[in-house]
């Protein structure tokens, strides 16, 4: 084999690896929640995976700071909860989770995401 195909296959396969590694092994930070917690809506939502315990009623304070319209709006769709986040006002939504597992919400348009995990 000649040294640049060699060049090639290896620099090939470390572009693959680093990939991979950036793009799915990325670990997610959760925040544990006890009684409330509060999320920053700015370009998404900070923190975006929260955890919190079942069958307890936990209050989640959204508060929006990025004026697109985008994110004017959260969806619990599991929760069946859409509420409405004007600028610069803390919104609470309260949820009372019944069962364990991982339930996603978003904003209106479902372009940022974030993430509850029920334990």
């Amino acid at each position: 084999m000649e040294i640049d195909k060699i060049f090639v296959a290896f620099f090939s396969l470390a572009g693959m690896g680093f990939t991979y590694w950036f793009f799915l092994m990325k670990k997610e930070d959760v925040v544990s929640v006890t009684d409330s917690t509060d999320i920053t809506v700015e370009g998404g939502y900070i923190p975006s995976v929260i955890s919190i315990p079942k069958r307890k009623t936990t209050k989640i304070n959204f508060t929006r700071r990025d004026p697109s319209s985008c994110l004017e709006e959260v969806v619990l769709s599991d929760f069946k909860i859409r509420k409405f986040l004007p600028m610069n006002q803390k919104v609470t939504i309260e949820v009372t989770p019944q069962k364990t597992g991982e339930f996603p919400f978003s904003c209106g348009m479902n372009m940022f995401h974030g993430k509850i995990i029920v334990r």
